[in-house]
């Protein structure tokens, strides 16, 4: 017995000394590139979730620019982390055609089995949220896509780690380039897909320039009132609301440094004009959301900011019955 036991733990030493042993050269790579699997996974869904939230819009949650911002990030997030996880699959690939052992090593057991736990989970919590809408009757065309989408990327991605892992020399070359030349169709065509939605780098910088001007021309609206209202007369000119005690400057176009048009068209009426670069028109269809002004008149030609590319003018009427209410007045009227 003590000779077997011997022979046993000669064993136990002869097999862990054959068994390959993780440098940091391959902890690095592998939670390298698993890392890039998962942020690149992550924002695919949240890229697609937001085109299924564009194309079937949410009129009680619809928020259009959250949902470019949601666009642009996953975006950025692909474009950086997905070459990454290609070029650490292709050295791993070289490293695992070089050291056939490596593929046994330790981190990379754990990380595949991590990964495949990560996505049953996913995919079975995928499905309890299926069920549970169904039977409460909530299941509509959007967020049924959106379950989809999820059960879809988490399926294959299950499908493919457990394959890795069941191939005791990997996924073969051939079948690995083609799923990697699939995903990057996959990636690359959802990316070009953002900029049908919210535009180039261009066309971003146009829209923030045009959201200035908005933020401007609803400032100035503010201030050309409130001089109204204490004056009892609009302001000839924008430069009348110059007021160095409040530090209130009347402000310039972002671009151009030029100042906005204004216009007196009648004593309870004036216009102001400013040159866009792109175009705002409210979407009923998608709901997308336009910055409102706070009202200022009950009779006003126009309360929305929405406007078209180039020169566009908004006219506005002053109601005297809704902005004359000084403290003095109200205290003479009210009863006592």
């Amino acid at each position: 017995n003590l000779r077997a036991h011997a022979a046993d733990g000669r064993m136990r030493a002869m097999d862990a000394e054959s068994k390959p042993k993780a440098g940091p050269h391959d902890i690095f790579l592998n939670l390298l590139n698993l890392l890039a699997f998962y942020a690149s996974a992550v924002s695919f869904i949240a890229l697609w979730m937001q085109y299924i939230s564009a194309v079937y819009p949410d009129r009680l949650n619809f928020y259009y620019e959250g949902i470019a911002q949601s666009i642009l990030w996953s975006s950025s997030v692909l474009i950086v982390s997905f070459p990454v996880r290609l070029l650490t699959t292709w050295l791993l690939a070289r490293e695992f055609a070089a050291h056939p052992e490596k593929r046994e090593v330790k981190i990379r057991k754990w990380l595949v089995y991590l990964t495949l736990f990560l996505s049953s989970v996913t995919i079975i919590g995928d499905l309890i949220t299926l069920v549970y809408n169904f039977l409460n009757g909530e299941l509509t065309l959007p967020f049924f896509l959106k379950i989809l989408t999820v059960l879809i990327v988490a399926s294959a991605i299950f499908v493919y780690f457990l394959i890795d892992l069941r191939l005791r020399r990997g996924i073969p070359e051939r079948q690995l380039k083609f799923i990697m030349a699939t995903a990057a169709i996959a990636v690359i065509g959802s990316i070009i897909g953002g900029f049908f939605i919210v535009g180039g780098p261009a066309a971003q910088r146009n829209r923030r320039f045009d959201e200035r001007r908005v933020s401007d021309l609803s400032v100035l609206q503010d201030q050309i009132i409130g001089y109204w209202t204490q004056k009892d007369n609009l302001p000839e000119k924008l430069d009348d609301l110059r007021d160095p005690t409040r530090g209130f400057e009347p402000p310039l176009d972002p671009e151009t440094d030029l100042p906005y048009e204004y216009r007196v068209l009648a004593p309870l009426s004036f216009e102001m004009c400013a040159v866009f670069a792109t175009e705002q028109k409210t979407d009923d269809r998608h709901g997308i959301y336009v910055p409102q002004p706070a009202s200022f008149a009950k009779e006003a030609v126009s309360f929305s900011w929405t406007h078209d590319k180039g020169t566009s003018c908004f006219s506005r009427i002053i109601d005297p019955d809704f902005w004359l209410s000084k403290p003095a007045e109200k205290t003479l009227r009210s009863p006592r």
